[in-house]
């Protein structure tokens, strides 16, 4: 069975020998310059932090959202997004993103050798790997365990005097079904937090939080009952048993 194991503080995880993370939107700090916020590029912080983390793996697999705008192209993912793979891809014998919905043309801003792969996901083994904003492939619902990634997602503290506060988290669970669009599915998932700090996350456990992506419906997995884990291993337990009201923010296109 394949080893699926979070780094320990990071928002990666190592699939046997593959490094996985999603969502650099790489190109986000020009989008909040453009609000009026002044923030230096956090490119070069992300590439220091995948290489903590890959250990001993020798594959990267970018479960999508590259960069950041959509549609069109920022100055900043122009200039920083093909070095940032030409690196990668001197420290890793095989890069592979798979398509995510801000990725619109991503090819073009890629070294020859870096593999892209549409967004219905690719399967390594019992493993299948998604962005998530849109239907996996039959194939790789055939998988043991599916990847997720587009949710951002977070776990919202609020303390007595409703100061609220976010860490980014891991979420695990189960498929109850396949509906009527898969007659085999994968007996559990895993979703991914966002790889760039600055985009924050998404409350996992506030109340009226809406799951993007086709697949985070009641109707394929068992929402009440996902596990909620932070960064550092902490198990927080089950999203039912940690509900709270706060302020949604993050909602929409991701």
């Amino acid at each position: 069975m394949t080893e699926i194991q979070p780094v320990y503080g990071s928002p990666a995880l190592t699939v046997d020998n593959a490094l996985v993370i999603a969502d650099l939107h790489i190109g986000v700090e020009a989008h909040l310059m453009s609000k009026g916020f002044h923030i230096r590029s956090h490119t070069d912080d992300m590439y220091d932090e995948i290489l903590s983390c890959a250990g001993d793996c020798n594959k990267l697999f970018v479960l999508g959202d590259v960069k950041n705008s959509v549609p069109g192209s920022s100055k900043q993912e122009y200039r920083e997004i093909p070095d940032f793979f030409i690196r990668l891809s001197e420290v890793f014998n095989t890069v592979t993103i798979v398509r995510g919905n801000h990725d619109t043309n991503i090819e073009e801003y890629l070294p020859a050798e870096v593999k892209v792969m549409p967004a219905t996901g690719m399967k390594v083994g019992d493993v299948g790997f998604v962005h998530g904003h849109t239907w996996p492939s039959e194939d790789v619902m055939r998988c043991d365990t599916l990847v997720m990634a587009h949710n951002h997602p977070a776990m919202a503290f609020v303390d007595g005097v409703s100061k609220q506060m976010t860490e980014p988290c891991w979420v695990r669970g189960r498929f109850i079904s396949g509906g009527d669009r898969y007659q085999e599915y994968p007996g559990r998932f895993v979703i991914i937090p966002a790889f760039n700090r600055i985009l924050g996350g998404s409350p996992v456990n506030a109340e009226g939080t809406e799951f993007l992506g086709p697949l985070m419906k009641e109707e394929f997995i068992d929402i009440d009952n996902m596990e909620i884990y932070l960064l550092d291993g902490i198990n927080i337990g089950k999203r039912k048993d940690n509900m709270v009201k706060c302020r949604l923010w993050g909602k929409g296109r991701r």
